[in-house]
């Protein structure tokens, strides 16, 4: 489901208080059960289902017993990008230890080591489209979509120039390995459910 703003996207665009009411109002107006954010200056909602849940469940456990109960592991919570009125909602990400939040409380982008976004139906154009475009143009070292509909994580790492230079395509049951980047773990998605 998507909401187009014309007015406020307007406002959101020229100042940085603008871009704070429109998240004021899509808290307000977004349903339980639902996640919202705000991609391209667009407010756009999408249900959350257990299979949803199950997925970012299993990878924040295991970056827990990774890195500590207390790491700053965020689901769900506003993080602003690079590109037109960008302030999206990971499902899931880590920002990296010893990161202090802004003025206003929010994690700054040039500190996320790690995003997970997980598809559904409804945002899977954006997951795969504008958001991985402005999670590559912030460098955000890793990106990973896991798609329960085909049963696939889609690893994106090396972000340069405003694009992904490596992007692995992965099973579900299939080990993601990411020794090699800042965040230095594998995960395991043999848990992953498929929808």
């Amino acid at each position: 489901m998507t909401v187009a703003l014309i007015d406020r996207t307007e406002m959101a665009d020229n100042d940085e208080q603008g871009f704070d009411d429109m998240f004021e109002l899509l808290y307000e107006i977004v349903p339980e059960g639902f996640k919202g954010e705000i991609v391209e200056g667009a407010i756009v909602m999408s249900p959350q289902r257990r299979t949803h849940s199950a997925i970012i469940k299993s990878v924040l456990l295991q970056l827990a017993a990774r890195f500590g109960p207390d790491s700053p592991i965020e689901m769900d919570v506003r993080l602003d990008l690079p590109g037109y009125s960008n302030g999206f909602a990971p499902d899931l990400y880590k920002v990296s230890e010893g990161a202090e939040p802004d003025e206003k409380g929010n994690w700054r982008y040039q500190d996320v080591e790690f995003v997970l976004e997980v598809i559904s139906r409804e945002t899977r154009d954006n997951d795969y489209g504008k958001k991985k475009a402005a999670y590559a143009a912030g460098e955000i070292p890793v990106y990973v979509i896991a798609d329960p509909y085909t049963g696939q994580c889609h690893v994106h790492t090396m972000p340069k120039d405003g694009e992904y230079c490596t992007i692995r395509k992965l099973a579900f049951g299939d080990p993601i390995d990411l020794t090699d980047t800042t965040l230095g773990v594998t995960l395991e998605t043999g848990k992953f459910p498929r929808d």
